[in-house]
């Protein structure tokens, strides 16, 4: 069975720091696009950024472009969110997503075939 486990979330200061873990289990996932989204009170979930399974590409969304850097350990079937000058409308729930296609780093929902259950992040200001 496919398990993607999501840790690291908490309560930080707007202009803090925080990163966030991701650990995919139940089959072999270092050939696999891994990725992130969030999803605030009241609004759609978003994309964040996803990663290639070599690690060597990755998107962004514009919104944290400059901010946030995925990175990839594949050997661990891991990603993990560095996220640095928080916002407090960064405020979400952080979801992890694989997606199977690697041929290219996916931005959509759809294009990703299993889910964390989310790690929960507040910015304060």
């Amino acid at each position: 069975q496919v398990q993607v486990i999501e840790s690291g979330g908490g309560l930080v200061q707007a202009g803090g720091s925080l990163r966030l873990s991701c650990v995919a289990s139940g089959r072999t996932f270092s050939d696999y696009v891994m990725g992130w989204f969030r999803q605030a009170p009241g609004k759609e979930r978003e994309f964040v950024a996803a990663v290639s399974r070599s690690g060597g590409s990755a998107n962004y969304a514009n919104s944290v472009k400059g901010r946030f850097t995925i990175s990839r350990a594949s050997a661990k079937n891991t990603v993990a969110l560095q996220m640095n000058s928080l916002k407090p409308e960064d405020t979400a729930l952080y979801y992890c997503a694989v997606r199977l296609d690697g041929s290219r780093v996916g931005v959509r929902e759809y294009e990703f075939d299993y889910w964390g259950r989310g790690t929960q992040v507040t910015v304060s200001s």
